[in-house]
């Protein structure tokens, strides 16, 4: 007799949580200083910890998820490569912690940081 497993019920992820997901797991690469504001801004501005998903859009469907990061780069750091670091982290994460497959991670740069004086 194999293992039977009982359907229960459905598990639904808000776009919030996969959002933070992706913010979190963009700031841990070295190099990313910080998350962008509100897309439609003429005026980028790094938000706390507290807002972080308002620098990630997602669009998440049946089992995929798309994201759309706007970040800050830390100055003196290879863009190409450290968002390449990013993708990957994200994408990792947000598999591993909802099951859903990730289809796109796209990123903007909407700014540079300057090393404080």
């Amino acid at each position: 007799m194999g293992k039977e497993i009982a359907e229960v019920g459905s598990v639904k992820i808000a776009d919030d949580v996969v959002a933070r997901i992706a913010a979190l797991a963009a700031l841990e690469v070295e190099g990313v200083s910080a998350m962008a504001g509100n897309y439609t801004s003429d005026v980028l501005e790094k938000v706390s910890r507290k807002n972080l998903a308002k620098g990630a859009k997602v669009v998440v469907g049946q089992s995929e998820v798309k994201v759309d990061l706007a970040l800050m780069m830390a100055y003196g750091f290879n863009i190409p490569a450290t968002c390449q670091q990013a993708q990957t982290r994200v994408k990792a994460s947000i598999e591993n912690m909802t099951g859903l497959e990730v289809t796109d991670v796209n990123i903007r740069i909407a700014g540079i940081t300057m090393p404080k004086a």
